[in-house]
């Protein structure tokens, strides 16, 4: 008798240990519908994480390609004498200054040009694909579009323009590098602006406006109101879509400039350039690739956080 009703304990303690608890189901269901994305995350990380630990690896050694015997590991040395070279400053501020001038100026822009796009008029469908264009022109072809037929000193149709009113002729691209190169930039980024911003305007209520238009609020006062706020998630999706994509400008710069006159135009991904492939300091490039990922990071996770925040206020 004693043994039936062992045995019967036994199942019912199997029975039990087999039964799942809600969070146990919970986590299970959520494993099943994380698991396709496996292999494509396992990639992910192969793909991106790996390099980046060798660009650690490298820049904690003093590697030169023109003396191999130099080879061995300095620690945070490389970190040191970067953060102590005026050339990576200049270079770091450039960086600022064409990602915030640009990405400011272009959308102040756009904001203006899609204001202009959202009335009806004749010929819309072409005015918009005209002002869509320089986003869709590569940006090595728009860099010699600025530097062969804009800015050239001789034949450059900027000079012709200033010459009719008697202003003689500007070696735009040596006396004026920066700004040669943040004109390229926001000419190639103002229409990504007005699309984003072109999106939102569409996507306002339209009786919101006419409520406010019976209530005899002007046209200043709905942008300012209602419009506005209502393009905020758009203007902060185009602040941090252009300016990630804005920091990492090189094709301009090369073509442009080549970073001179000396390193005046050089940005922190053309200065990397420089001293990887024309300086063979691969420890000193590591290093400074290194610094520029997790400033990337650091500006990148700041500007999400404040674009979720708005959505969930907005929602």
């Amino acid at each position: 008798m004693s043994t039936l009703v062992e045995k019967h304990h036994r199942r019912e303690a199997e029975r039990r240990s087999d039964e799942k608890t809600p969070a146990q189901i919970e986590r299970a269901e959520a494993w099943r519908r994380r698991a396709p994305l496996l292999p494509a995350l396992i990639f992910t990380i192969i793909v991106t994480q790996v390099p980046f630990l060798v660009t650690i690896w490298y820049s904690l050694r003093s590697e030169n390609l023109l003396r191999p015997d130099g080879d061995r590991f300095v620690g945070l040395s490389n970190y040191a004498d970067l953060f102590a070279d005026s050339t990576f400053r200049q270079a770091a501020l450039n960086s600022v200054i064409f990602t915030l001038g640009c990405v400011v100026v272009a959308m102040l822009l756009g904001i203006g040009l899609a204001l202009l796009l959202d009335r009806k008029f004749v010929g819309q469908g072409l005015a918009r694909t005209l002002l869509i264009t320089p986003f869709l022109i590569m940006p090595v072809a728009g860099a010699m579009i600025w530097s062969v037929s804009m800015l050239n000193p001789t034949y450059g149709m900027v000079n012709w323009l200033i010459g009719l009113i008697g202003i003689g002729p500007v070696d735009w691209t040596s006396t004026y590098p920066v700004l040669s190169i943040l004109i390229a930039l926001v000419w190639q980024w103002t229409p990504f602006m007005m699309l984003l911003v072109l999106a939102g305007l569409q996507a306002q209520p339209k009786d919101v406006l006419e409520a406010a238009q019976m209530d005899g609020a002007g046209w200043g006062k709905t942008f300012v109101s209602i419009t506005l706020p209502q393009l905020r998630r758009y203007i902060e999706l185009g602040v941090l879509l252009g300016a990630i994509y804005v920091v990492n400008t090189f094709d301009q710069i090369y073509l442009m400039t080549a970073g001179g006159p000396g390193t005046a135009s050089a940005n922190l991904p053309f200065y990397i350039y420089q001293r990887a492939f024309l300086g063979f300091d691969i420890g000193q490039a590591a290093a400074m690739g290194v610094v520029v990922v997790i400033a990337t990071i650091i500006v990148a996770t700041f500007a999400l956080r404040l674009i979720f925040r708005s959505f969930e206020q907005k929602d």
